[in-house]
Formats: C-alpha cells, sequence, structure tokens
C-alpha cells in the first residue's frame, strides 16, 4: 500500500542510476533515455561538471533567501541574457512559477488583464498557468478558473486577429507546443503575432519552459522565429535536473516588478543557481549549439530512413521531435518501446515524444531508431 498520492500514472519501473543518455532500473535493465526527466536533462545523468558545481556549492551555502544579495544570481541573470533583446531575470522553482510571474508581470505593467492563449498549450498547473492552459483534461474538476484568458486556436491568424481589442494585455504562447503534440508556430502566425503586438502595444509572452536552453538547436526557440518577445519563461533544462526556473523581461518592465511586488522563499538559491549557471555556460556556446542541430539533422534522418511510411509524421525541431502514428493511440507504443529499452514520453495521444539529452552520441542515436523502426514498424 502506497503512501502517495496517485496523481501520476507511474510506469511500473523504477530507475535507479543513470550517466548521459543510459539509465538502469532497480533490476539491472538497461534503457536508452530519449525523456530526459521530460526535457530536463540537458546534460544527459550525472553529468561532472554538474555534479562538480553542486558538491562545490553544498559545501559553502545552500540556502540564505532573497534578502540578501546573491551574486550567483547576477551572474546567472547576466549570462542568460547576453546578446538577447532582454535585461532583466526573475529566479523561482519551476515552469508554472515562471508562467505565474510572467502572467503577473503582464497584468500589473499593463494595467489590463486580458490575456490570448491558444489551444493544446501547456503552460503549468497552478490556478494561474491552468487558466491559460489551452487542453480541458488538464483544467477539469478544479471549479471557476482566473478570469479573461481568451484561447484560439493555434496558427490561426484570421482567430487572432478578430480577437484582438483595446482589452488585451498579453499574448502567451509556445513556440513549439509540447504536451499539445509537438505543434510548431508557423512563420506566418509569429509573424502575424508580433506586428499585432506591435501595433496595439500588447505584449508578448513566451513560454520556452520546454523549448529553451538549446533544446531546438539555438538559446530560445524564439530565436528561429519573428517573435520578439516582451517576457520569457524558462525552467525545465535549464537546471539541468536540479529544480530551477524564472523570467526574462525587457527594460521596459523594470519598474513593474519592484520590492515587494512578487517573490519566492526557495527560489535561486545557491546550490540551484549554481548548477544553471555550469549548464547554461556548455549550452550558450556556438559550438554545442552547432552539435545540437547536426545531432537534430542525424536523428530525422535516420528516422525517415527507418520509418519510411506515410503513416509516421516527424514533426518538431532541434531535440525535441515528435512522431506522429497516423493517429493512432501511442500508449501502447510507449509500453513496447520501454520493454524493448527505449524510454520516450507522449505528446498528447497522437504522438510520441523524443526528447533525448542534448550530449545524445550517434551512437545512442542509431539504438533509439533501431528500436522505434523494430517497434512502430511491427504494428503496421
Amino acid at each position: 500500500m502506497s503512501a502517495l498520492f496517485q496523481n501520476y500514472a507511474r510506469r511500473q519501473i523504477n530507475i535507479v542510476e543513470g550517466k548521459g543518455t543510459i539509465v538502469y532500473d532497480d533490476c539491472g535493465k538497461r534503457y536508452v533515455d530519449f525523456t530526459s526527466g521530460i526535457a530536463v536533462c540537458t546534460l544527459g545523468h550525472a553529468h561532472p561538471a554538474i555534479v562538480q558545481a553542486l558538491q562545490q556549492q553544498s559545501e559553502k551555502l545552500w540556502h540564505i533567501s532573497n534578502l540578501f544579495e546573491s551574486a550567483g544570481q547576477e551572474k546567472l541573470a547576466t549570462t542568460l541574457v547576453q546578446d538577447l533583446p532582454l535585461s532583466y531575470a526573475f529566479f523561482c522553482n519551476s515552469g508554472a512559477e515562471a508562467n505565474e510571474a510572467a502572467i503577473k508581470l503582464a497584468r500589473k505593467h499593463t494595467g489590463k488583464h486580458h490575456i490570448i492563449v491558444f489551444e493544446q498549450s501547456f503552460h503549468g498547473r497552478t490556478f494561474g498557468a491552468m487558466s491559460a492552459t489551452g487542453q480541458d483534461k488538464v483544467r477539469n474538476g478544479f471549479g471557476p478558473l482566473v478570469e479573461q484568458f481568451t484561447t484560439l486556436p493555434f496558427n490561426d491568424v484570421a482567430a487572432l486577429e478578430a480577437a484582438i481589442d483595446e482589452t488585451v494585455a498579453a499574448i502567451m504562447l509556445e513556440p513549439i507546443q509540447g504536451e499539445g503534440g509537438i505543434n510548431v508556430v508557423t512563420p506566418e502566425f509569429a509573424e502575424a503575432i508580433q506586428k499585432i503586438c506591435d501595433k496595439h502595444n500588447i505584449l508578448l509572452i513566451v513560454d520556452e519552459v520546454q523549448t529553451g536552453i538549446g533544446r531546438t538547436g539555438t538559446r530560445f526557440a524564439f530565436e528561429q522565429t519573428a517573435l520578439k518577445p516582451d517576457i520569457v519563461s524558462m525552467a525545465k533544462g535549464l537546471g539541468g535536473g536540479f529544480p530551477i526556473g524564472g523570467i526574462l523581461g525587457t527594460a521596459q518592465l523594470f519598474e513593474t516588478f519592484n520590492a515587494g511586488t512578487h517573490g519566492t522563499t526557495f527560489g535561486g538559491n545557491p546550490l540551484a543557481v549554481a548548477v544553471a549557471q555550469t549548464v547554461v555556460e556548455h549550452v550558450f556556446n556556438d559550438a554545442f549549439l552547432q552539435q545540437v542541430q547536426e545531432k537534430s539533422a542525424y536523428l530525422q534522418e535516420k528516422l525517415q530512413l527507418a520509418l519510411n511510411d506515410e503513416k509516421f509524421v516527424i514533426q518538431g525541431k532541434g531535440l525535441m521531435l515528435g512522431i506522429y502514428c497516423g493517429g493512432d493511440d501511442v500508449a501502447g507504443y510507449v509500453t513496447q518501446l520501454e520493454q524493448a529499452g527505449l524510454l520516450v514520453v507522449q505528446a498528447g495521444p497522437k504522438v510520441i515524444r523524443l526528447l533525448p539529452p542534448l550530449t545524445v552520441s550517434e551512437a545512442e542515436i542509431d539504438e533509439a531508431v533501431a528500436i522505434l523502426k523494430q517497434t512502430l514498424k511491427n504494428e503496421l
């Protein structure tokens, strides 16, 4: 009898050890991990530089609270905003917290409350973030949500233009919808959003919780689009497995988040920022990002060759890819892949999501693709 609430549909394996892309369960079975803790383990499991950073910081200071100056936060913020059209950072503990902060900041800065979001989006499970999420399965059963979120079809320019009026404070979107099915924002939609924001003085919130920190082959996914965000939320890959989230904002927002307007007890604690600084210094490197792009091209090429059938459609960018399986419910495939030694995660009911560590090797890609081919092609 478990003493845990059963709010997770847990898989019946217990992972106890990992190194890089490979993990082992308590029975000693080996798996190729293409989940990365759901896009979290940016540099793989137990990366030596992260282990060292955590060990060194743990011997100095664990927690002091945000009542005091933090050189670690200052350094991490400077690294994150360098060469971006963003100037300031706030650190918290998770993606949902980051999106809550983004929503609060947008409302307070504009004095307006109406925020446009999109169907199949996912922004978190706290009340504000859940209200911004365009999936009923996330919101059902919790009573009245936070008001004044309008949910529109994703990549529908006409629907967006029709919804714009003087009450809109912000537009909020993921450049690639992760939980919603690996749906990539189209160039036309990104351009339309930016034009609308510029014309109507509407803030743009880009949720990079899953797409950020090199996952799509650039520091942030918005850099590959026409989007020029006022606020960017981040988490997951930022800590490489250690809990940390945050937002980045433009200079115009500085005075809005003044003393007492928002806060967190644990956010940006010394352990978290030490690890995140190490992750960012590895990832925000042109050579590293080029390798991510090359690995993405290699993985997509191998998938296209292995799954050479119109039933399967490969979508996404970088090392955030999805396999649409012809409308099939993919839950059964996920279980079969796990049994064959490959860990993946769903992106909605119809898409298998591939999120390997950014450090994955070509040999590991080959192994994963071979398992995918054997499992999926046998189901035709």
